[in-house]
């Protein structure tokens, strides 16, 4: 008998999108032990981005199934979540599966679990779940929202037989805020890919592309990732304006009727600073790769969640890179980045500009190691293999 594994909480596969979209790809392209069969759980409309309208469809191997959700405001996701775990249910009673597990992405449904939770066990089931990063500290996020995800978390916690969290820290934060549940969990990393960019300087793309932003490789420093208040734009912005730096500050981001923009523009006057510049987004992979790899340095500047996509991409690309001083990061980057307090960036550009090329390589080799070491896809794959094959 094949173990059944079904996958609830991406918006599912073919990957359009963000961290666990690119995860369930990841599991199902790099799958090694062909006694597992996966069953992912697909919005309809991102299975219809890749031109897939049947109500069930294969993908890397895995049995994919599209959930219908009405667009009912920030519920969606909830109700989302909730269908498809009970269609998930109702497969593996169908096809008679022993002992079936539910991966559950994210702790959304936390008030309802309890009931989804006795129907998993009636039929010999495991519940697993990944508990994300610290969603009810998102600023983006209201009040009473963030106290449902909190309340929701700990109600998935104790209802889970299994935690795994991508990060350290988040590991911890469960064992130690929910120690009353005695809760099982373990750690597996999130992967990333490690191929360079397939692109060269002399590429019509790569030409077009710094043309028109008018940025020379090797002279710009980067940031990649979602405009959002707590990834600490306003401190990257605020710091690096108060460098010396000759160079120019690149944010690949999509600014687009975004309130925060507006206020950080009207806070900081980054407008009146031509190094600054915000360039819109870029979907073509290797373009970000080549971007990426040829950018004089990196900034990170997430505070919340787990082992961060980007962050992984940047140093495994990106021959220097500053991040922000928190646990999560320098649990990913150890000795191979260089660390900023929030007041005190405009110092540590003005340090890594001292930098001579030597000792930049010696970083570059660092982080590039402890990518190598422990975040690949295949690693993290056979990780999650030995979790599942029990």
């Amino acid at each position: 008998m094949k173990q059944s594994v079904y996958i609830i909480g991406s918006k599912g596969i073919p990957a359009n999108y963000g961290g666990f979209e690119t995860f369930v790809e990841k599991l199902t392209e790099y799958q090694k032990d062909n006694n597992i069969q996966y069953y992912v759980a697909c919005m309809r409309e991102n299975s219809a981005k890749s031109g897939i309208t049947a109500d069930q469809f294969e993908h890397n191997g895995a049995v994919c199934f599209n959930i219908d959700v009405p667009n009912i405001g920030p519920a969606r996701a909830i109700a989302y979540d909730i269908a498809a775990v009970n269609k998930a249910i109702e497969l593996a009673k169908f096809n008679k599966d022993e002992a079936p597990i539910f991966y559950i992405l994210a702790c959304r449904i936390g008030p309802f679990i309890s009931g989804i939770k006795k129907k998993i066990e009636a039929i010999g089931g495991t519940l697993m779940v990944n508990p994300d990063g610290h969603e009810w500290l998102r600023a983006k996020w209201s009040l009473p929202v963030r106290k449902y995800w909190k309340f929701s978390e700990q109600l998935m916690v104790k209802q889970a037989d299994l935690l795994i969290c991508d990060s350290k820290n988040i590991e911890s934060y469960i064992q130690k805020d929910y120690a009353k549940y005695q809760p099982q969990t373990t750690y597996i990393a999130y992967g990333t890919d490690t191929s360079k960019s397939v692109l060269n300087k002399e590429d019509e793309k790569v030409r077009t592309w710094f043309g028109e932003k008018q940025v020379s490789e090797g002279n710009y420093y980067l940031v990649v990732g979602r405009f959002v208040p707590e990834n600490n734009y306003e401190a990257m912005i605020r710091g690096f304006m108060q460098s010396n730096s000759k160079k120019d500050f690149i944010l690949i981001t999509n600014v687009e009727q975004n309130k925060f923009y507006e206020q950080l523009r009207s806070d900081t006057g980054f407008d009146q600073d031509p190094r600054v510049k915000f360039v819109g987004t870029v979907y073509d992979q290797e373009l970000l790769k080549y971007i990426r790899e040829n950018a004089f340095a990196y900034f990170h500047g997430h505070e919340v969640g787990g082992t961060n996509p980007s962050l992984l991409e940047a140093l495994e690309s990106t021959k220097l890179n500053l991040l922000l001083d928190v646990g999560f990061n320098r649990e990913v980057g150890e000795e191979g980045a260089l660390y900023w307090k929030k007041d005190q960036l405009a110092n540590v550009i003005n340090q890594a500009e001292q930098l001579d090329n030597q000792a930049i390589e010696v970083l570059n080799q660092k982080s590039s190691g402890r990518i190598e070491e422990a975040f690949t896809w295949d690693k993290i794959v056979t990780n999650y293999e030995k979790v599942f094959k029990g």
